[in-house]
């Protein structure tokens, strides 16, 4: 008996889920699911995203069992593992999603694409969400992004035939994996039916105050929708929580159904240029930034002496979430106040995010860092930012309970009341002078202006009809951190 071969990577559900329907119309499936060890050990990896990913294996076992045939889970490369599955049982065709995901799954989907070529089986590879693969120019990409994600969900399979002399396998804890330990204590739960839960709460209870809470460090957490984790690992599709979004009227689920449309305009950037994820979009930014390990240190342990950043950053290490305009602060922080090269702190960052999504992910490290060169530059202020989203010092309190005596009026500037509080590593003020004055002298060489025009062709986005970078960028136009974001605030 021949197979066809559905590989699951990050996109752990059973419904709407067309590469498995479009199989099982050709013949008996194999659902498989490959733990890539070498995958675990970059450096963008982390325990937590383990744990979550691995609950969701669990939870899609069972969906698929229930059908008749559980997943099946192989540890290993996964061109070793795909050739013993040919040997022993045959494989007609190789399907799956396509997948935006790092640099080390792009090599790794290109070895799996000369080993299928060299075995004459072919790869079917279905699009996951609104990116467009293989795309020359961004005219239309909104179009085409509504028109995919207005297609009727796939159905759930009706059955699955057993596979009987085929063992489920194990799946290894994070011990089997060697990662390190990576306490989560607040981590959400993983697979479909949490992620279908979180999804019928947010419609139900929290979309009408959706945005009163997406900036709020305090509100966020029980505000924002909390389904970017179930999207970044597929226990829920872009289009069904799109399709779902739209079932209610009113602001908050009007403003949340745009941030998915910002989701995919994102991760198209790292699809289309691939380096983007190691390398600054504009060329005259790179090297500006020398690695300083004990800034880097003091940042990520939540110890600058900044109570703001370092409230977000412990708060965001206990629950591996933390809202976007906190996410987009540590990083303005890390680059601008710190100095600190953007590929260095968006590491710690992405080990920390129980929903990394790469795509996103780099797209906004260099953006919050002015790396781009099509955005202006957006300085958050920590103590602004403090003031304005945690007036009354709740949050700070919480996750910095050595300040907890220290009177409102002082506690955003401890070091003010002098005694035993220290300065923070750096001065604010000074700081973000001293980074914005390095930036603007690199914006106003010669040349710039025609690289970043060419990045904004390229990776621009024509939705809003915006005007090209050389009419509307200004050299000396400083973002304000209080306009609306263009970006995924789930």
């Amino acid at each position: 008996m021949t197979l066809q071969l559905v590989w699951f990577k990050r996109d752990l559900r059973w419904v709407d889920h067309q590469p498995l329907i479009q199989a099982l119309e050709r013949g008996p499936v194999l659902p498989l699911y490959i733990v890539e060890p070498e995958f675990w050990r970059q450096p963008d990896a982390s325990g937590r995203q383990w744990a979550f990913c691995r609950e969701a294996l669990i939870d899609l076992r069972g969906g698929l069992a229930a059908l008749g045939q559980p997943l099946v889970v192989r540890c290993g490369d996964a061109v070793e593992v795909l050739e013993r599955a040919r040997c022993q049982l045959g494989i007609e065709a190789l399907w799956s999603h396509e997948e935006t995901g790092n640099d080390w799954t792009y090599a790794r989907d290109r070895r799996v694409a000369a080993w299928a070529k060299e075995q004459g089986i072919p790869w079917r590879e279905i699009p996951q969400f609104g990116v467009t693969r293989r795309m020359r120019s961004r005219r239309g990409w909104a179009q085409r992004w509504e028109a995919r994600m207005g297609e009727p969900l796939t159905p759930s399979p009706v059955s699955l035939t057993p596979l009987p002399t085929v063992s489920p396998g194990d799946l290894p804890d994070a011990t089997a994996l060697a990662l390190p330990a990576d306490p989560c204590p607040h981590r959400q739960t993983g697979g479909r039916h949490q992620g279908l839960r979180e999804l019928e709460d947010f419609i139900e209870r929290r979309v009408q105050r959706y945005c009163s809470s997406i900036s709020s460090p305090n509100r966020a957490f029980t505000g924002c929708s909390r389904l970017s984790a179930y999207l970044t690992w597929g226990c829920l599709s872009m289009r069904e929580v799109l399709q779902r979004s739209r079932e209610v009227s009113g602001r908050g689920a009007s403003s949340f159904g745009s941030r998915l449309h910002w989701h995919c305009h994102f991760i198209q950037k790292l699809e289309d240029q691939p380096p983007i994820e190691w390398q600054d979009f504009h060329p005259f930014m790179r090297g500006i930034r020398p690695l300083d390990p004990e800034r880097l240190a003091a940042w990520a342990e939540g110890r600058t002496g900044v109570p703001f950043v370092d409230a977000c950053m412990r708060a965001l290490r206990a629950h591996g979430w933390i809202n976007f305009r906190m996410r987009a602060m540590l990083m303005s922080f890390a680059s601008y106040n710190l100095w600190l090269p953007w590929r260095d702190s968006g590491l710690h960052l992405a080990r920390q995010f129980v929903d990394y999504e790469p795509g996103i992910h780099w797209s906004q490290c260099q953006m919050q860092s002015g790396s781009t060169s099509i955005n202006t530059i957006r300085i958050y202020n920590p103590i602004k930012q403090g003031l304005d989203h945690d007036p009354d010092g709740v949050f700070i309190r919480r996750w910095c309970p050595e300040l907890a005596d220290v009177p409102s009026v002082h506690l955003h500037e401890p070091w003010g009341l002098g005694g035993s509080l220290p300065p923070p590593i750096v001065d604010c003020a000074q700081s973000a002078r001293e980074a914005k004055d390095r930036i603007f002298a690199i914006r106003r060489s010669a040349g710039f202006d025609r690289h970043a025009d060419a990045i904004q062709r390229r990776h621009g986005s024509r939705r809003a009809g915006l005007p090209s970078t050389s009419r509307r960028r200004s050299r000396r136009q400083v973002d304000d951190p209080n306009a609306q974001q263009l970006t995924l605030e789930l």
